[in-house]
C-alpha cells in the first residue's frame, strides 16, 4: 500500500523543471520535495507528496479532510 500525504508549499528554488524543489510544511514538519511532477505548483498550494516527489496539486479542503482522515487513523491505533 502506497501513501501519499499532503502538505502546503513554502517556498520553491531552482529553475529547471526537473530540479525544482519546494520547502513544503506537512502540519509542523518541514521537508524539501521535489517538484518535477507538478510543474503548476505554486508558494502556497497543497501538494499530494509521496517518497520525496509531490505528485498532485490539491484543494486546500481535500487537504484538510485527508489529515483529519489521517488523524482518525492514528486515533484508533491506539485505541484498544
Amino acid at each position: 500500500m502506497c501513501l501519499a500525504v499532503p502538505g502546503r508549499i513554502l517556498s520553491l528554488t531552482g529553475d529547471d523543471p526537473l530540479r525544482r524543489v519546494g520547502r513544503v510544511d506537512f502540519g509542523g514538519v518541514v521537508k524539501e520535495i521535489n517538484l518535477a511532477f507538478t510543474p503548476q505548483a505554486r508558494v502556497g498550494d497543497h501538494v499530494l507528496a509521496h517518497v520525496g516527489f509531490a505528485i498532485s496539486v490539491i484543494d486546500p479542503a481535500e487537504a484538510r479532510a485527508i489529515l483529519r482522515q489521517l488523524q482518525d487513523l492514528d486515533g484508533a491505533r491506539h485505541t484498544p
